[in-house]
Parts: structure tokens; C-alpha cells; sequence
């Protein structure tokens, strides 16, 4: 995980607002469910146990999975994914992150493996 912030040199104004930037792995550790994930939430946490807030002109960090194939999960398989989310400011200074968290939303359902057996019959070419 990297937190990157552009600031000009010499006017000390942020040119690019505070960005982490990560590869998430979520692995599914269920042996007999399969997962969908919906959605999910990054929460800053400060040395006192309080969220950080973004600063007002951005919008708290969510993570969204676009679609029901690319967001589901099989037992026993992990899902690695890069994502970029907002970062407070105020959480760059010294001893003021202690933790990050992340809050997801998913359904999980029965895993069965099923197969399918159907007759081919191979006629003669023209």
C-alpha cells in the first residue's frame, strides 16, 4: 500500500489530494459457501479509536464490485484486485492513523459442483 499527495513546491498547495493505492486480496476461506461480494467501505481510524473524515469537497471512499461474475468468489479462492481511494490529509500527519478498515457487504450462498452429460452424434461432411 502506497499514500501518495502532489504539493507545489514553494506554495505548499495540493496539486493532487492524498490517494492510497493498494493490489486488495480477498480470499474466500469458506469451505462449502461460495461469496458475492456488493460492496464495501474504507474506514481511517485515529490513535483514539475515531474515524478520519475526508475533507469536505471529497467523498468518503467505497468500494464497488462492478458486476455479479467478476464479484463473486468460489471456496478457497482469492481474488486480488488493484484499487485507489481517497485519503485524508489529516490522517498524513505524524501518529495520527492507527488503523485502516475495511467494511464489506457480500451474500453468501450454498457452493455445489455440478456436471452435465449430453449425447453428440457426428454426421457425415457434404
Amino acid at each position: 500500500m502506497k499514500v501518495t499527495e502532489r504539493v507545489e513546491k514553494g506554495s505548499d498547495r495540493v496539486v493532487s489530494p492524498a490517494k492510497l493505492t493498494g493490489m486488495l486480496k480477498l480470499k474466500n476461506t469458506s469451505a462449502n459457501q461460495t461469496v458475492r461480494l456488493v460492496a464495501g467501505k474504507i474506514l481511517y481510524i485515529d490513535a483514539q479509536g475515531q474515524p478520519i473524515k475526508l475533507e469536505e469537497s471529497r467523498t468518503e471512499p467505497v468500494v464497488k464490485f462492478a458486476t455479479y461474475a467478476a464479484s463473486g468468489s468460489t471456496p478457497g479462492r482469492m481474488r486480488p484486485s488493484p484499487w485507489t481511494w481517497s485519503f485524508p490529509a489529516e490522517a498524513l500527519r505524524a501518529k495520527k492513523l492507527k488503523e485502516i478498515r475495511l467494511e464489506l457487504a457480500y451474500i453468501p450462498s450454498p457452493y455445489r459442483e455440478e456436471s452435465i452429460n449430453f449425447t453428440v452424434s457426428i454426421g457425415a461432411g457434404k
